[in-house]
């Protein structure tokens, strides 16, 4: 939709429909209001019949987030089970035709917000028992932890200027928050499937990113308004503050402030800090 709040495609892509169903599928099975998670439902079922001849990875990736969502509320659809069998097959057979011991992926290219890939297999293996699905979700994760960190060790998300392509540079900006937040999504839910303390530090090393640990040593985040700037180039940051850049932070503070609240070893001065920012924020 343009500014003028005109519709400028046809149809969305496979992506976005993949995230709408997504927050479809978080809204039936997390809200409390009735009327709003009939609505949603109502959208879900319909919209859903229609996603199986996706070719996009991230949208299958999307689609079992949103269908792992659903089936917490309605565990006996069998139709939606189907394709929660089928689209996690395709996510693991796809890993097991394009990855090598030294390319542990499911494409030959790092795009954009890839750690998805390996947390909608992460969270589908890990709710409906299917190991193979959750060790290729864990491994392919790790791999992509290792690949996102730069000489120093620092967080440093594949870059938007040319991405990274198999025996190709990768390009180390302009690095992008949403990159941050998918990774330290993708690193707390591996931690709540493995208990490996690695994850929790792989998703603090994501969050602070933000904050200025970063090859640049500069904070992102304003924090007397919670906005986000959009990247972090090679000797600045974007001056711009988009929905997304802002929404992947407080998404992420919001993450880190309810596992720390059960998790005391991912606790720090830092955390607090940000809970404090949090609730000025959210008043």
């Amino acid at each position: 939709m343009s500014y003028e709040k005109k519709w400028i495609e046809e149809k969305g892509s496979e992506d976005s429909n993949g995230r709408a169903l997504w927050a479809l599928g978080t809204i039936i099975n997390r809200s409390k209001n009735q009327q709003l998670q009939n609505w949603a439902a109502d959208i879900f079922i319909r919209a859903i019949a229609n996603l199986e001849n996706y070719t996009s990875p991230r949208a299958w990736a999307f689609i079992l987030l949103g269908i792992t969502e659903y089936l917490s509320k309605f565990s006996g659809d069998r139709f939606v089970n189907q394709l929660r069998d089928e689209f996690e097959k395709r996510l693991v057979n796809l890993f097991k035709t394009v990855s090598s011991n030294d390319w542990k992926w499911f494409e030959n290219y790092l795009t954009y917000s890839n750690a998805k890939l390996s947390l909608g297999l992460i969270t589908s293996g890990m709710n409906f028992g299917n190991q193979e699905a959750l060790s290729i979700g864990l491994e392919s994760l790790r791999w992509l932890c290792d690949v996102q960190k730069s000489a120093s060790g620092n967080f440093a998300p594949i870059g938007n200027d040319g991405f990274y392509h198999r025996g190709q540079k990768r390009a180390w900006y302009d690095q992008q928050p949403i990159e941050a937040f998918s990774t330290m999504a993708a690193s707390l839910k591996a931690y709540e499937a493995t208990k490996d303390n690695v994850w929790l530090k792989e998703a603090r090393l994501a969050f602070e990113w933000f904050l200025g640990r970063n090859d640049n040593q500069i904070a992102l985040v304003e924090h007397n308004t919670g906005a986000c700037r959009d990247g972090l180039h090679i000797d600045r940051v974007n001056s711009n503050m988009g929905a997304e850049s802002t929404l992947s932070y407080l998404l992420s503070l919001t993450l880190m402030h309810l596992y720390s609240e059960s998790n005391t070893s991912i606790e720090t001065e830092t955390d607090k800090s940000e809970k404090e920012k949090l609730t000025l924020i959210v008043n």
